[in-house]
């Protein structure tokens, strides 16, 4: 429980997030996650931000034992938390390059804790009083203008495996589809830019305008940055309620012609290939579920819900199930992580294939951040639609994939990575 706590009254929650955001980013951990006032009835927080860890641990190997006695010797407290793709690697890691620069796993328990909620700023503190805190909040200057780069130059980025290799890559997995090795796997490739000069916060801002999404999320570890523009849910713990909300099914949007807009809406609706690839995600997260869940309890909320955001329409299923008694934390995770919606099925072959056939680490991307409360609930993203970037090299990255199945057409999966990647992109390609 925080020493001090305080709740305050403030006219501008655009400003004040702004705000935030800067004054978090002098400490050298901090978590922003915004879910931009997206309605959903299993929305959990507006907006909260934690800096300054009084406790942590930083996780080089899965190891269930070390985490669940962090958690437990911290219950009451709020827990910020990231895991990397790897962390259940089911093959042995092999020495490629983990561009997004983020260790295994980590956890800290906050000195301080402020949420926003509609026109209320609540700060809780440990040592500083919550007043202190909101006069350098106010008193934190924010630029009018986002400059997120000073670059003399175009940016450069270069793909770390070419269209071509891409390409073949697919048709060797739809080979491997069709002789029934799997039926359905993630598939990704990396982006890096080898020098931008930039500020991780502008670059934050200036992606969550362009793709304002409910899981964003802004996390500095060190000198490395993550800015997530995430639309996507992983995975959310109510009392003893557990809930998963994979994406599959992705359609550019049409934003000069409303009509045309609802057609490319009503396609993905339609769409068999698309609803292909959710529905066996959606068997794979109840048979992950499963395992940790009561018995007869998962069930499907919703199949091939459709979703409109700024750049994209999506369709988006949700999965429920009740906790058994006395599962820890280490159990949710070995039974549901890594996510389906970033693998594929069944998980154990198609993670096999991925260690084999992507060339670079995946690191925090198709990993997760989040959050346990002080009353153990959890919510924590699904980390994709992301900028990944180091602050001592200067160096900057981004990953993107799909999901390909019998259906897929190499050049559309091609296609599809790099609409994906259209809000990235033009945040690193800004010259001011």
């Amino acid at each position: 429980m925080k020493k001090n706590k305080q709740v305050f009254l403030i006219e501008n929650s655009g400003l004040c997030k702004a705000q935030i955001l800067h004054w978090s980013n002098q400490f050298d951990v901090c978590t922003f996650l915004d879910n931009h006032a997206y309605d959903s009835p299993y929305a959990a927080l507006d907006c909260i931000a934690a800096v300054k860890p009084r406790s942590s641990i930083s996780l080089d190997s899965t190891d269930g034992q070390t985490l669940n006695h962090f958690i437990e010797t911290h219950k009451g407290d709020w827990i910020f938390a990231h895991f990397n793709y790897e962390y259940h690697q089911i093959t042995p890691t092999s020495n490629k390059i983990n561009y997004t620069g983020f260790p295994l796993g980590y956890l800290y328990v906050p000195e301080i804790i402020i949420q926003i909620s509609k026109n209320e700023l609540t700060i809780e503190s440990d040592a500083l009083s919550a007043s202190s805190i909101f006069d350098q909040i106010k008193n934190t200057l924010v630029p009018e203008t986002m400059a997120t780069t000073a670059q003399h130059e175009p940016v450069i980025i270069s793909p770390v495996i070419s269209k071509e290799v891409y390409i073949q890559s697919v048709q060797q997995i739809l080979k491997q589809i069709a002789r029934g090795d799997f039926y359905e796997i993630n598939f990704c490739q990396a982006f890096k830019i080898a020098q931008i000069s930039a500020n991780p916060v502008d670059m934050y801002q200036r992606l969550t305008s362009l793709s304002p999404t409910p899981f964003a999320c802004f996390y500095k570890n060190g000198a490395a940055y993550l800015m997530c523009a995430s639309p996507e849910r992983f995975l959310q713990k109510k009392d003893s309620q557990l809930l998963s909300q994979p994406i599959k099914g992705t359609i550019k949007r049409n934003l000069e012609d409303q009509a045309s807009d609802l057609l490319q809406m009503k396609a993905l609706e339609n769409s068999s290939k698309d609803k292909s690839e959710n529905v066996m995600v959606v068997d794979l997260v109840r048979n992950d579920l499963s395992k940790i869940c009561e018995q007869g309890s998962v069930h499907v909320a919703e199949l091939f819900g459709i979703y409109t955001y700024p750049q994209v329409h999506q369709m988006i299923s949700t999965i429920k199930g009740t906790l058994k008694k006395n599962i820890s934390f280490a159990q949710i995770l070995e039974a549901t992580f890594p996510m389906g919606s970033m693998t594929g099925a069944p998980k154990k072959k198609v993670m096999e294939t991925i260690e084999k056939m992507e060339p670079t680490s995946r690191g925090l991307y198709a990993g997760t951040v989040g959050y346990f409360n002080p009353t153990g609930n959890f919510d924590f993203n699904v980390v994709i639609r992301s900028i990944f970037y180091n602050s001592l090299t200067e160096h900057a990255n981004y990953q993107v994939g799909g999901g390909i199945t019998i259906y897929s057409d190499p050049e559309k999966e091609y296609e599809e990575c790099l609409l994906k990647a259209e809000a990235i992109k033009k945040v690193l390609t800004i010259i001011d």
